[in-house]
């Protein structure tokens, strides 16, 4: 069964930091690409970043360039987004996805954590 639980969110003010993290189970997690999403209250759900099983770091969003840092550790089955000078649009709920590690060759997703950034 293919699991994918995100942590770490929660509420920070602007310029803060946080790291989410995502730890999968069910599926060979280092053949994967992984990416991280996030959907704001009322906007469609947007990419944000994504890296290769290789590692390779693709796809930033370009709000987030220079900001956020995806990451991945293999030998945990987990996958991380650094997340610096955090802003209040930034504000959402962060989801992960495997590409490829779903039903049919579709892509799984976690339930999701929300990110606040409020003063």
């Amino acid at each position: 069964q293919v699991q994918l639980v995100e942590s770490g969110g929660g509420s920070v003010q602007p310029g803060g930091s946080l790291r989410l993290s995502c730890a999968a189970s069910g599926f060979t997690f280092s053949s994967k690409a992984m990416s991280w999403y996030r959907q704001a209250p009322g906007m469609e759900r947007e990419l944000v970043a994504s890296i290769l099983s290789t590692g390779r770091t693709i796809n930033y969003a370009d709000s987030v360039k220079g900001r956020f840092t995806i990451s991945r550790d293999n030998a945990k089955n987990t996958v991380y987004l650094q997340m610096n000078s955090l802003k209040p649009e930034d504000t959402a709920v962060y989801y992960c996805k495997a590409w490829g590690a779903g039903t049919d060759g579709a892509g799984a997703w976690g339930q999701g954590t929300l990110v606040t950034v409020s003063s």
